[in-house]
């Protein structure tokens, strides 16, 4: 900064104490004391008599002990270096805002036919990972190298680029899907690969983190395919930075804390449990912050631990959890079908304290939907401290404060909660953040990872991002859960349908992973498509009820026929669609697209009239039964005794205003998977109800939902190997 000031400027004093370097400009007049400028500034003086046409130079260097002045400085001199003051400062300002990539896309070599995924990927030479950060507007401070192509990138730039303006936002989702996935993920890749390799528009893909149960059982990975990859793919599959470990050691320390402390209180007196709980430390007996904030939560308003009362002590040390009412299961990020149900506590130092459990999936537990949901640091804090565990034997929730564990989780999760950074096969920028499933959970990767990329495109770029399974589950989700919890508004929808799901809503034969195609899906029936579209023009009806428009893009497979594909692109329009556009990323990547991305770009630039589906203070039942008649089309609901007990008890416990997250079938509108099309007049079961207060949604389970899934009869597993000689991944898909 500076400051141009006239020897009598009020507060001149405070200003020169202030200064670093002090130009004089004119002579100083005998009443400003030389103490004012303090002692190891540098001074220039460049006061100018303009009698004798001489300048004020070292002449004056004994009048200024202890400050350091410039001899033979000219008014040049000091314009220059002020000059260079000022350009340093406007460098510095351009580095915080947002400025147009200079992004160095990297170029295909499509073949026909084409490779493996792996074939492909390895093939493709990545970027070093800090020059995409550089080139996409990141700074060096901004991000977290991870070998060399992977960074987490801080949340410090959400701070930076606070003023500048959002991008557009664009959602990929999908028709329901056959068991082998219509490739939603390819579609992501390939968009923002148009648009920004081959239109050059700053566009960014947002993706969820793979678990490995897939990737090692039957779907495979989920970098996408074919010449539409987030690469190196083997290493968007297994691991990545970390953030699913994180989130496993996370779930199960907060289990094993449930667990212990029912074992505590059942095997100790009050007086026992509070002295172990708040230990003597050198002589001092103290509260840790998070036991005060309980004190708080319980209205005791005490310090000092030797002060409370017996019933204090009592209120204190105890949570009574009942275990018939533990919701909190442990994790693994495998899938272990002998998991899903199991006992614990049979071993004799637990002292008969056993209880039926399960595992889940890793990416089913809570804190990955917290980890999805949040926007700051602080508020996950506050989230994985909300999460309900259980209730009390009076009916109260115990949380993850109660237990006192709520520090330690953030601080497993502190790394996690950084948006992870790649790249497409083509060079352009991609998030991979979080990884909830979209049957058993929200199925939608971060609003961090969405926000900081929409700060970075600029106003006139394209955030692309992808929700699970059909729109009436991801969608859906994303709409009501992820759009309330991050405030943005999305500007366009598009709709991945295929040929052969299109042709097994209409009729076709079983679908099933690993077993080849039978040859309704790999030869022309006009007649099967025609039929299955019904599912297409459902989904294009559940994205208009929440007013954005819609694209549908066609995955084309190479046993498609013209045919088939112009039938589908004229239905999809008939039934409301803004454009329906055919794609050809897989085969020769964003080239493939383009039609796509200008079809996008036109939708995304008609005004938005988003609106959510139902109000939150709606009661549960309500929101519930909103959701199943609008969406998947159900006569009405059906609750068991058992979920009706559970929304009493989330009412009664203030939790029923919160936004609704169905756990059902991705592969039908209906609870039953085999039920194809557009199922109509059934009554949707709902089996259980379950709350993730951290997240911040309620859960219904339809039918039966399993949330750890099982190995098939031949996993993927059989073709995944290592070269040992090289050291590279073989078999991923």
């Amino acid at each position: 900064m500076t400051m141009s000031s006239q020897w009598k400027t009020p507060q001149l004093q405070s200003k020169l104490h202030e200064a670093d370097i002090v130009v004089l400009g004119s002579p100083r007049p005998e009443e400003i004391p030389l103490t004012w400028i303090q002692p190891g500034t540098t001074v220039l003086n460049c006061s100018h008599d303009f009698l004798s046409g001489k300048f004020g130079g070292g002449s004056q260097r004994g009048h200024f002990g202890g400050l350091i002045e410039e001899d033979d400085v000219s008014l040049l001199a000091a314009a220059l270096r002020v000059q260079n003051m000022v350009s340093s400062g406007r460098r510095w300002l351009r580095e915080q805002q947002h400025r147009r990539w200079r992004l160095h896309c990297l170029k295909l070599q499509p073949l026909s036919p084409v490779p493996s995924d792996i074939e492909i990927s390895r093939a493709q030479t990545p970027k070093a990972v800090d020059v995409l950060a550089k080139e996409i507007g990141l700074l060096a401070d901004e991000i977290e190298i991870y070998g060399k192509s992977k960074a987490k990138v801080r949340l410090s730039v959400l701070e930076r680029l606070k003023d500048q303006a959002d991008g557009k936002y664009v959602l990929v989702a999908g028709i329901t899907p056959t068991p082998l996935g219509e490739g939603k993920s390819t579609v992501t890749i390939g968009l923002v690969q148009a648009l920004t390799a081959h239109l050059n528009v700053n566009s960014f893909a947002c993706l969820r983190q793979p678990s490995q149960g897939p990737t090692f059982g039957v779907k495979g990975g989920a970098a996408g395919g074919g010449y539409a990859q987030v690469i190196p793919m083997e290493e968007f599959n297994l691991h990545l930075t970390g953030d699913i470990h994180a989130i496993t050691a996370a779930n199960n320390l907060l289990a094993a804390a449930i667990d212990t402390r029912i074992l505590h209180e059942n095997t100790q007196t009050d007086k026992a449990l509070y002295n172990r709980l708040v230990p003597l430390v050198n002589g001092v007996r103290e509260f840790s912050e998070i036991q005060l904030a309980r004190l708080k939560k319980l209205g005791i308003n005490k310090t000092d631990p030797s002060t409370l009362t017996e019933e204090e002590v009592s209120k204190f040390a105890r949570l009574s959890i009942d275990p018939s009412t533990i919701t909190w299961q442990r994790v693994l990020d495998t899938n272990d079908r002998f998991l899903r149900k199991i006992t614990i506590g049979q071993g004799n130092t637990e002292k008969g304290y056993s209880r039926q459990a399960q595992f889940d999936i890793a990416v089913a537990s809570e804190i990955m939907a917290v980890l999805a949901l949040t926007d700051s640091l602080a508020d996950m804090k506050a989230r994985l401290g909300r999460m309900v565990v259980a209730s009390d034997t009076s009916g109260q929730p115990v949380t993850a404060d109660d237990l006192g564990v709520t520090g330690a989780l953030t601080v497993l999760m502190k790394d996690a909660i950084k948006p992870n950074l790649m790249q497409t096969l083509e060079g352009t920028p991609v998030f991979v953040h979080a990884g909830p499933f979209a049957n058993i959970a929200h199925g939608n990767s971060s609003v961090l990872a969405d926000k900081i990329a929409l700060k970075l495109v600029g106003e006139e770029g394209f955030v692309v991002t992808e929700a699970g399974f059909g729109a009436d589950i991801g969608m859906e989700k994303f709409f009501n859960i992820k759009c309330r919890a991050s405030g943005l508004v999305p500007d366009a929808v598009v709709l991945v349908a295929t040929v052969r799901a299109l042709k097994m809503h209409g009729g076709g034969p079983s679908v099933t992973a690993g077993v080849p195609l039978k040859k309704e899906y790999t030869e022309e029936n006009i007649q099967l498509v025609a039929d299955g579209c019904c599912n297409l023009q459902k989904q294009i009806q559940i994205a208009q009820l929440f007013g954005v428009p819609v694209v549908v893009a066609l995955n084309v497979f190479k046993t498609d026929t013209r045919a088939e594909i112009d039938l589908v692109c004229e239905l999809a329009k008939r039934a409301g669609a803004f454009d329906a556009v055919p794609c050809y990323h897989w085969s020769i990547g964003g080239k493939g697209s383009v039609d796509l991305a200008r079809a996008v770009r036109e939708a995304a630039s008609k005004r938005s009239r988003f609106q959510f589906l139902y109000d939150v203070q709606l009661p549960i039942v309500e929101k519930i039964r909103t959701i199943a008649q609008a969406v998947y089309g159900a006569k009405d609901i059906e609750l068991s005794p058992e979920a009706q007990a559970k929304i009493d008890r989330y009412t009664q416990q203030g939790f029923g205003n919160l936004p609704i997250c169905m756990a059902k079938t991705h592969l039908s509108l209906s609870h039953q998977p085999d039920k194809k099309g557009v199922p109509r007049d059934f009554i949707l079961p709902i089996s259980d109800v379950r709350a993730s207060i951290g997240a911040g949604f309620i859960y219904p389970l339809v039918g039966t939902m399993s949330t750890m899934p099982g190995l098939p009869t031949r996993p993927c597993f059989y073709d995944i190997d290592l070269d040992t000689e090289t050291e590279q991944v073989k078999g991923l898909f």
